[in-house]
């Protein structure tokens, strides 16, 4: 997923300058937290045994781009929990920045790869339409 900002709002998270403190380490435990909550989140989603939750966030010229890898050691996917990742780190850099920059946009949340599961392996670049 994108969050795209003004040019001076990624400046000032950039910098570490915010008043509200580190915007992206705050982010990225938010991501965290929220996939292993995604089961009270998302109605008829199963709690799932995380082994791992890792989001990355990668600030480039349009905004911040947010990534986050699930893993488990059940046999279900973890897709879910993903997008919810990406999705609150996302959101809480929005809640975190709104008074400075109320426009920003997030956008391109999407599965990219999942391996797994009942339905196998399945990769964007595989299916472009998708």
């Amino acid at each position: 997923g994108l969050i795209r900002m003004t040019p001076a709002t990624l400046a000032l998270i950039q910098s570490g300058g915010h008043k509200k403190g580190d915007v992206l380490g705050i982010a990225r435990i938010a991501g965290i937290m929220a996939a292993k909550r995604t089961a009270d989140l998302v109605p008829l989603c199963h709690p799932l045994p995380l082994s791992k939750v890792e989001v990355d966030l990668v600030t480039g010229d349009k905004g911040i781009k947010a990534t986050a890898l699930v893993r488990c050691t059940g046999k279900t996917g973890v897709e879910m929990e993903a997008l919810t990742a990406v999705q609150v780190s996302l959101l809480t850099i929005y809640d975190m920045c709104k008074a400075v920059d109320r426009g920003m946009v997030i956008e391109n949340v999407r599965l990219e790869e999942k391996a797994g599961g009942k339905s196998g392996h399945w990769k964007r670049a595989d299916f472009p339409d998708a």
